[in-house]
């Protein structure tokens, strides 16, 4: 076996890299995520790792995408050019999935196998922001991690990407940890990422990343009752408070984005 380089060593997901190849710990839904990747190779979405298997210690085996990505992912978005191609990255992922249905008897993390085919609903990839994607020489080469994939509308996906890139922050936290030269124009930014992603007006955008933000907070509560990993680590560790300030900030500087 090819030496391992250890990409993430957290206390309940060890990710690693062997050759071309990067091994995770499998959960309950990730034959429903092996098929969606399958899914997207079929229709010859280029930006997705391809399925390898299970290895000998019963680890997920997906291909290794080359390029920058995690915390250094965030200094893509910054720039116009960088914010214009993270948000034409989403609507491609969405047209991708359309149509998609999960075969007989798989389920995703919330327990859903939809969507059903009616309504607007697709497979949102449920964690779409900086760190998940993939950069190299300034644009997106990939879209890393599906494990929060689940059927909605495509409205959730764009919310929650917008948290992170309009962002939904203040001006500190963007200088020291989000990597802008200055406090950034939310306002001009939400409309950039909107008119990059195909939208015709930002009303309402807004209140649904709000909307997003407080479903969040439930999520990991109803999730860490459940005795899921990382997430009862993160309630005990007093992580609910820090997402519910994070919407009451939002709340309070609306005037920022509209």
């Amino acid at each position: 076996m090819a030496d391992e380089n250890v990409l993430q060593d957290g206390r309940h997901r060890r990710v690693v890299r062997i050759g071309d190849t990067v091994r995770r710990p499998v959960q309950p839904w990730t034959p429903a995520v092996h098929a969606l990747l399958r899914h997207l190779e079929d229709v010859g979405f280029p930006y997705a790792p391809r399925v390898k298997g299970i290895d000998g210690q019963g680890r997920d085996v997906l291909t290794y995408v080359e390029g920058e990505s995690g915390p250094k992912g965030w200094a893509g978005v910054v720039d116009d050019a960088g914010l214009m191609a993270f948000a034409r990255l989403l609507p491609a992922y969405h047209d991708a999935v359309t149509g998609f249905r999960l075969p007989e008897g798989l389920r995703w993390w919330t327990g859903e196998s939809g969507p059903d085919g009616e309504g607007e609903d697709v497979v949102c990839h449920g964690d779409f922001g900086p760190w998940n994607l993939v950069w190299r020489d300034g644009a997106p080469v990939g879209v890393l991690d599906r494990d929060y994939a689940r059927p909605s509308p495509r409205l959730f996906d764009v919310a929650y990407a917008l948290e992170y890139v309009a962002p939904f922050r203040d001006d500190a936290e963007c200088l020291r940890w989000l990597r802008y030269p200055e406090p950034p124009d939310r306002r001009r930014r939400l409309e950039v990422f909107a008119m990059a992603y195909g939208l015709t007006s930002t009303r309402g955008l807004v209140d649904a990343v709000i909307d997003v933000q407080a479903e969040s907070v439930e999520q990991v509560r109803r999730l860490a009752v459940a005795g899921n990993q990382p997430h009862r680590d993160w309630v005990a560790e007093g992580h609910l408070d820090e997402l519910a300030a994070r919407v009451a900030w939002s709340r309070a500087h609306r005037r920022l984005f509209e």
